[in-house]
């Protein structure tokens, strides 16, 4: 059975005009905010007490993770954004909204619910990134009541200057089914593309979205197979916008590259990592990298051919991190030198 190509390559002047317009486009990130708190120390020896590593205490970090880190990968490419998500009234989300202030990334999407917490990944991490162990604190019921309709009414007063809206679902209870009814509603008004990072149990909240963006794995699932060639992700995507009912599809099948299916479009794009140092938060710095290509005016494939490099770049770097506008151009001319050879 014939397969679909691999999509063609961006020309590097193509790619230079979009990345120059992304400090034109507006992006709204809409989903699941987080902290990422790192607890960072030397490991010398191991406990008296457990067969446990001690860690000797060195500094703490503090990033923006979930849909905040998607929304720090638009401002540090370049592009305005604005972000909703929920906190509890806590420290962890006044530290939230501090670093995103820090990062150039208004709060005042945030809404405060003080009935759960802040989601705060506290991890315990070597002084040569090796992660010992990591604390969890979140409630993952979906949001209700005047919560929800806070999140709604702010996602859709932001919506009405943004080039595209994105969505990002860790399944931490922000995303709801009315909240994603009234965003395809608004962006089907304002003829805007709408992008979704999907959790499989939600995928039937996701009806009217452009694109949407699952992993390796959750296509999987949402397509009830295994993925092992190309001619299966192309099936798994024709089955996941079915189920979905979405206009289209890229799945991130990480060393194996990306799968696109839309209405103009079906093919895959090799991975372009050299070298993996940590795959968190990959898949924001893929939306991210979507949403504002599009919002430039990028074809669906010339989105995924810079998301694929962005995604390949920030592998490379440990914890959750962001591509600059430099290094993605400096990607997109290594690959057209490839080329010619």
């Amino acid at each position: 059975m014939t397969i679909a190509a691999e999509l063609p390559p961006l020309g590097a002047d193509r790619a230079r005009a979009l990345v120059d317009a992304f400090e034109r486009a507006s992006v709204l990130v809409v989903g699941d905010v987080m902290l990422d708190r790192f607890l960072v120390g030397r490991v010398d020896r191991i406990s008296p007490e457990a067969p446990v590593p001690i860690v000797a205490f060195d500094r703490e970090e503090n990033r923006v993770g979930g849909a905040a880190n998607v929304a720090h990968n638009v401002a540090a490419l370049g592009g305005r954004v604005d972000v909703v998500g929920l906190v509890g009234a806590d420290e962890a989300g006044e530290r939230l909204g501090g670093e995103l202030s820090e990062l150039g990334v208004s709060s005042a999407g945030l809404v405060a619910d003080r009935t759960r917490p802040t989601t705060l990944k506290t991890r315990i991490v070597t002084t040569r990134n090796q992660q010992v162990a990591r604390i969890d604190y979140e409630s993952d019921g979906e949001a209700t009541g005047d919560a929800e309709q806070a999140v709604i009414e702010r996602a859709l007063g932001l919506a009405e200057r943004a080039g595209v809206i994105v969505v990002s679902d860790y399944l931490k209870g922000c995303i709801t089914a009315a909240l994603m009814t009234a965003l395809a509603a608004r962006a089907r008004h304002r003829q805007v593309p709408l992008l979704v990072d999907p959790k499989i149990p939600h995928i039937h909240y996701y009806a009217g979205a452009t694109l949407i963006t699952p992993n390796h794995h959750e296509a999987e699932t949402a397509a009830h197979m295994r993925i092992r060639t190309q001619g299966d992700a192309r099936a798994a995507a024709r089955a996941v916008r079915e189920r979905a009912q979405s206009a289209g599809v890229l799945i991130t099948r990480g060393e194996h590259g990306m799968w696109l299916l839309d209405a103009e479009h079906e093919g895959y794009l090799s991975a372009t990592a050299r070298e993996v140092a940590d795959v968190t938060g990959a898949g924001d710095t893929v939306l991210a990298t979507l949403a504002l290509a599009l919002a430039a005016g990028a074809s669906s494939a010339e989105a995924a051919r810079l998301a694929n490099h962005a995604a390949g770049i920030v592998v490379g770097k440990f914890g959750p991190a962001t591509v600059s506008p430099a290094e993605l151009l400096g990607a997109v001319a290594d690959e057209a030198d490839s080329f010619e050879v």
